[in-house]
């Protein structure tokens, strides 16, 4: 059996370049509304980037498969096609509404080009490696961020995940139905996690962390807790004009000063974060009064029982707000994720492969997160000159990009032997 050797040095290649890889996907889900990409899973957009990637894993001579939580699967096998104590790596696709290019698929992108520079050192893998691609990572379009590392992890009930509904009503299940998916067999896959031997995904930076270190890439050590809430705040629909202020039980009075409170107690917590991104009032008419009002809460901090508690107190400013508007307010867990601490001995191994690369935290949540209590995790960051995410700001310079392809390269035949 050959083994591959870690690369040192850029590679005499005609591999593609992680530059031209997300050329050829810029004009896909592009968003002239909100500027930046919407590419919500089983959009047109998100099945276009799969097909792209399905080719350009084919052109690789790659054993193409979607399991039956819809993750893409791309491997590069071992002569004797034993796929266990895998290595993987990849991302995601999908996008949040108006988001940036790099989020998903410079992972994907940089994969892709890690697989041409080992191939080009041995043609043969000493250990069977895949690229995956998970879908709905951003929860953008069912609400559960990672939701199919989640299903294949068993960290989401199937039956909660079949019954998840889009903003258009549609259930999970029926998206995924009509997406080639059976959905009665979703759910935690025993077999496929029991063949991984570790997962690296790579990632643009979303902060600031590498820009203050000037440095190209850094090494993760750890995502913060975080969790996800919807509130739902009743009160009495009715007339803008005919409804006298003092008579009014306004859901959106109610939800706005809500927002405020949220903000206020994130500000006394130390690196604690607390956002409200999205708001629904129904019916939503301009000359309307509000029956109710729902609104979505993010909380992170690097301690669970922080946020715990700034979720409680969050919770307990909440029924008083709405209680002194004449109005209720319901509040339910839709997602929660505690602090991940990555595999410390991948870590080193990584730090070995990459000593140069300065360890970061990070209060972004990604699949390798969700996958960490049962396969040794790692994560490479790629520095972000804007330090913005979430947003058309995004950026990664093209030498980055390509100094981050090749990390992930030396990364991964580090782990080959």
């Amino acid at each position: 059996m050959h083994h591959v050797t870690p690369v040192t040095a850029r590679t005499s290649t005609t591999a593609a370049t992680v530059t031209a890889l997300l050329s050829d996907i810029a004009a896909t889900g592009t968003d002239p509304l909100r500027g930046g990409y919407t590419r919500s899973v089983y959009s047109t957009a998100e099945l276009d980037l799969r097909t792209w990637f399905i080719d350009q894993a084919t052109k690789r001579g790659l054993s193409v498969e979607t399991d039956r939580n819809g993750t893409i699967w791309a491997w590069w096998d071992t002569p004797g096609g034993d796929r266990s104590n895998s290595l993987v790596t990849g991302s995601h696709l999908d996008s949040v509404p108006g988001g940036g290019a790099f989020d998903g698929p410079l992972g994907v992108a940089s994969a892709l080009v890690a697989v041409d520079i080992l191939k080009a050192q041995n043609p043969i893998p000493a250990r069977p490696l895949a690229i995956a691609v998970f879908p709905e990572e951003e929860g953008s379009r069912f609400g559960v961020a990672c939701l199919g590392s989640r299903l294949m992890t068993g960290a989401i009930d199937p039956n909660k995940a079949r019954n998840l509904r889009d903003p258009d009503g549609n259930t999970f299940a029926d998206i995924a139905h009509a997406n080639g998916l059976d959905p009665r067999y979703i759910g935690k896959d025993e077999q496929l996690l029991g063949s991984i031997g570790a997962f690296v995904e790579l990632h643009v930076e979303q902060g600031r962390g590498l820009i203050d270190l000037d440095r190209p890439i850094a090494i993760a050590s750890s995502i913060l807790g975080h969790g996800r809430w919807r509130l739902s705040i009743q009160g009495q629909g009715n007339h803008a004009g005919t409804t006298l202020m003092a008579d009014r039980k306004d859901p959106m009075v109610a939800a706005s000063r809500m927002v405020i409170g949220i903000r206020d107690a994130a500000r006394s917590q130390s690196h604690a974060r607390a956002t409200v991104g999205r708001l629904q009032p129904i019916p939503g008419g301009t000359n309307v009064i509000a029956s109710r009002v729902d609104f979505w809460l993010d909380v992170r901090h690097p301690d669970d029982a922080t946020t715990a508690a700034l979720v409680q107190t969050i919770h307990n400013k909440s029924q008083l707000i709405a209680a002194e508007e004449g109005c209720t307010v319901e509040m339910t867990e839709e997602s929660l994720s505690p602090t991940v601490h990555f595999d410390i001995g991948l870590q080193n191994q990584l730090q070995q492969a990459l000593p140069d690369a300065p360890i970061l935290d990070t209060g972004a949540g990604h699949d390798a997160g969700v996958l960490s209590p049962l396969v040794p995790t790692a994560m490479v960051f790629v520095r972000n000159p804007s330090g913005v995410s979430h947003s058309p700001e995004e950026h990664v310079l093209d030498e980055d990009a390509e100094i981050g392809a090749q990390a992930l390269a030396d990364a991964l035949a580090s782990l080959m032997n």
